[in-house]
């Protein structure tokens, strides 16, 4: 369908607990001098402008991070990663998964991203290309599939559709599944909304029963608006790195 566009949502409490996450992981990845592979399917745009119109429409960027960032810990690698975003785009630029990584990154690691959305896809080439990734406009598992298993064979996959179409919440499972069996060491790490109609229950409870010991960790707030179906927040990580069961926690303490 490709009509969602992230910048309506950049930095809500969504993106707080997610990307909080995220940087936790890859900051536990690079204290080992050794070399990872970073894979994101469905990448965005990477860079956000939270004054920009549509983001300052819906106000969720005002609920999310500018209400929570004072909460991190300044040497927090999150923190961190939205202190070099702001130096080099100014203080309203906000980064998206993909920078996020980007920036968390070293030389000697590989990057694999895939955006399938044509002005996402552009702003992202843009905005990434110092870092040299392998970007592709192509659907964003059927890149996972490809590059799986990648070398090198330590590293992070994070998906997160943008869940347009019903089917993903069914299709979801076997296509992880396929990707853990190409690629058993590699963390994976699943976004996926919390909906008032409880679409992801039968996703989650058959994910949780091919990975039972994956970590799931979840949050919830109030909908952006009278009306939003989003009422919370979820990660479900597969071989998630020591230490995130108890920053997952922490984060939780965040939103309650």
């Amino acid at each position: 369908m490709l009509s969602y566009q992230h910048l309506y949502h950049a930095g809500n409490l969504a993106d707080v607990q997610k990307h909080a996450l995220l940087c936790f992981m890859l900051d536990y990845l690079v204290q080992k001098d050794k070399p990872l592979t970073y894979i994101e399917t469905h990448a965005g745009r990477g860079l956000y402008m939270l004054d920009a119109e549509e983001a300052v429409k819906t106000g969720e960027a005002e609920k999310g991070i500018a209400a929570l960032e004072q909460a991190f810990a300044p040497d927090h690698p999150y923190r961190l990663r939205l202190s070099e975003t702001r130096a080099r785009w100014g203080d309203a630029a906000y980064p998206g998964s993909p920078l996020l990584a980007a920036l968390s990154l070293r030389d000697m690691d590989r990057m694999h991203l895939a955006e399938l959305h044509p002005q996402e896809h552009r702003i992202l080439s843009e905005v990434i290309h110092p870092w040299s990734p392998h970007l592709q406009k192509k659907d964003g598992l059927a890149m996972a599939m490809a590059v799986t298993p990648p070398e090198p064979r330590r590293g992070l996959m994070l998906i997160d559709p943008p869940y347009e179409v019903k089917a993903d919440y069914d299709l979801l499972p076997d296509q992880i599944a396929k990707i853990v069996r190409k690629w058993n060491v590699g963390i994976i790490a699943l976004w996926y909304p919390l909906l008032t109609n409880a679409a992801h229950i039968g996703m989650l409870a058959d994910l949780s029963a091919r990975f039972p010991d994956a970590l799931r960790h979840e949050v919830r707030f109030p909908a952006a608006k009278v009306g939003h179906k989003m009422i919370g927040s979820g990660m479900f990580i597969i071989n998630a790195p020591w230490g995130t069961e108890a920053e997952a926690k922490r984060i939780s303490r965040l939103f309650s």
